[in-house]
């Protein structure tokens, strides 16, 4: 690390801690040759990740957007904004940990599928209609019977 006062480029760490929200660590350092003291941050470099949509584009990972898909289908039922940030965070961390570096939007749109059903069938359905685009009905009513089917199955 080069000391901002003299350029040298020798220094030692005198003290160590994490920043209160945890993303960084803040270090203090004593320059060797003038030995005036300055802060630094380390902080992780994020690959960054490409989502590659339906037909084909790539764009950068916004989890913004899981969370705001997430907000649209659960609007009027009882689910809180701490689930939500939790789905939302699960995701991310699950497409991160993938260790690709391009994943596609099904792949994603299956994870909160996953979620979302877990945590609310209401929820579960309203996103299954924009997610797989039920054009009809009978689609619908298709992805209604393996739901209530389902959870027959889980009672009996």
């Amino acid at each position: 690390m080069r000391c901002q006062y003299c350029n040298c480029t020798e220094s030692k760490v005198i003290d160590s801690r994490p920043t209160e929200e945890g993303s960084s660590i803040r270090r203090r350092r004593e320059c060797i040759g003038c030995g005036r003291r300055f802060t630094t941050y380390e902080k992780i470099e994020m690959v960054p990740l490409m989502v590659i949509k339906r037909d084909g584009r790539r764009e950068a990972f916004d989890p913004q957007k899981i969370k705001t898909g997430i907000i649209h289908a659960s609007n009027q039922l009882p689910v809180s904004m701490q689930d939500i940030d939790s789905i939302t965070t699960r995701i991310e961390q699950a497409a991160y940990a993938s260790m690709e570096s391009e994943i596609p939007t099904q792949k994603i749109g299956d994870m909160v599928m996953a979620e979302l059903k877990a945590l609310n069938d209401v929820a579960y359905v309203r996103f299954a209609a924009v997610y797989r685009k039920f054009t009809d009905l009978g689609t619908f009513m298709d992805e209604l019977q393996k739901l209530v089917n389902e959870n027959k199955n889980l009672t009996t």
